[in-house]
């Protein structure tokens, strides 16, 4: 049962959303974390991501536990088991972990993250993948210098089309829509 619950609460997980809320003004910003412990040791005025830290330390020691439970699996000889007081101690103290880190996971981080939709509408806009769309149009050679020549001059695709003379920006905009490409 821990080992189930181990591969759905992986540190991994965690990371993914602390990634995604890395900033303000550098990382990747998408994800707006709630301000329950505003402040930063490092840095004033950053929001440290708590949840998703406590939630993985919550996760390492559930996997340590579930270690610590095999273990005493495995000390059993026939139908004894001497060790059965520390496989009900770790098996009890990960429900409580998992159980409480859960709540507060769901109460202080989920409830109130929110996209951070202008940050992400950029980082779309600036996308480079975007240029497979214009592809069947005007081809893979073309579309490939067109996302170097975007890539190189640090432009968006729009942009770099319209410099480049491919196409102006009402075709552009018909041709690619990040909506529909999802």
């Amino acid at each position: 049962m821990i080992e189930d619950l181990g591969s759905i609460f992986q540190p991994g997980c965690t990371s993914d959303i602390r990634l995604l809320a890395s900033g303000p003004r550098t990382g990747l910003g998408e994800l707006l974390l709630p301000e329950n412990e505003p402040g930063s040791s490092i840095m004033p005025g950053k929001v440290n991501p708590t949840q998703t830290e406590a939630m993985t330390m919550i996760c390492a020691q559930v996997m340590a536990n579930d270690v610590a439970v095999g273990l005493g699996g495995a000390a059993g000889q026939l139908e004894m088991n001497v060790a059965k007081p520390l496989i009900i101690h770790n098996l009890m103290q990960s429900l409580a972990l998992l159980s409480d880190g859960c709540t507060n996971f769901r109460r202080f981080l989920v409830e109130g993250t929110e996209p951070d939709h202008r940050r992400i509408a950029a980082h779309v806009e600036r996308s480079l993948m975007l240029v497979t769309a214009l592809a069947p149009a005007i081809g893979y050679d073309r579309a490939a210098a067109l996302a170097h020549h975007a890539a190189t001059h640090d432009l968006t695709l729009r942009e770099a089309a319209r410099v480049l003379g491919v196409m102006e920006g009402d075709e552009f905009d018909r041709l690619v829509d990040p909506a529909r490409m999802v």
